[in-house]
């Protein structure tokens, strides 16, 4: 069965853009992952500053897998360097573009998709 996991992201809207280079600058390192079956990052329309970073796995040991391995451990310190570098990296010195997150998770009971 699989499981969905949700990194919610609180961003000021003075610090979106950022995040959102900061994701598109890892693009490709979950994807080669065992057992990744779909990634999405949603931007918030209206009346909040949470962003969703929705990731679905085949099962909770390949997410735990993923989450403790090189790629995942890779792409957090990229990040964090990418903000700490003065003028370097998408972070531009400007810290974490998030100021608060958590994570939800959840197992797939039903799923549809468009018709063949």
């Amino acid at each position: 069965m699989s499981v969905v996991k949700i990194n919610v992201l609180t961003v000021p809207a003075e610090m979106r853009e950022v995040l959102e280079k900061r994701f598109a600058s890892r693009a490709g390192m979950v994807e080669s992952a065992d057992g990744f079956e779909w990634f999405e990052l949603l931007r918030p329309v209206e009346g909040t500053e949470r962003y969703l970073v929705y990731t679905r796995w085949r099962s909770e040991e390949d997410f735990q897998t993923w989450q403790q391995g090189e790629a995942f451990q890779r792409g957090h310190a990229q990040a964090a360097a990418q903000a700490q570098g003065p003028g370097q990296g998408h972070g531009h010195g400007q810290g974490p573009a998030a100021t608060g997150s958590e994570l939800w998770s959840f197992e797939v009971a039903e799923s549809t998709g468009p018709k063949s």
